[in-house]
């Protein structure tokens, strides 16, 4: 089995229509809106959005963006990391926190030093040194998520 690796869209660009189109399996949202901000990103005007893959060989194993405003009322916090997932027969494996790192690090590198993300997750974000920082509503929700803050 191929070692898994983490690499930016903007290092292999063609995997776009691929990697959109995972991201719309995982979450439901619009193949379109992913392609938009994705080609936004390999645009290269600014350091947001970004997007990343864990690849394991050819297959996708692993991904999450950065991207302004995940769908909340708190504009003021802003990056936020969104679509984190990894497939469910590689959970287990630190993947998640090897992606928060590598994010970190690659958004630092561009003059970012605070990210922020939205969940429903109690606990988990916490084992990779992010803080909850406050509640904040999600588009369309009636109950408030969490968000959570880390300085990179």
């Amino acid at each position: 089995m191929p070692q898994p690796h983490i690499l930016p869209l903007t290092a292999v660009p063609t995997l776009l229509p691929t990697l959109a189109a995972w991201f719309h399996d995982k979450w439901g949202i619009p193949y379109a809106a992913y392609e938009e901000s994705m080609t936004d990103a390999l645009a290269g005007q600014a350091s947001v959005p970004a997007w990343y893959a864990i690849l394991e060989g050819d297959r996708i194993i692993g991904g999450a963006g950065v991207i302004a405003n995940d769908f909340h009322d708190r504009p003021d916090l802003t990056p936020n990391i969104c679509a984190l997932y990894i497939e469910p027969d590689r959970r287990g494996r630190g993947l998640a926190g090897k992606l928060l790192d590598h994010i970190c690090a690659d958004m630092k590198g561009k003059g970012i030093s605070t990210l922020y993300l939205l969940t429903d997750h109690t606990a988990f974000y916490e084992r990779y040194g992010w803080e909850f920082y406050c509640l904040a509503h999600g588009d369309g929700e009636d109950t408030p998520s969490r968000m959570y803050r880390k300085e990179c």
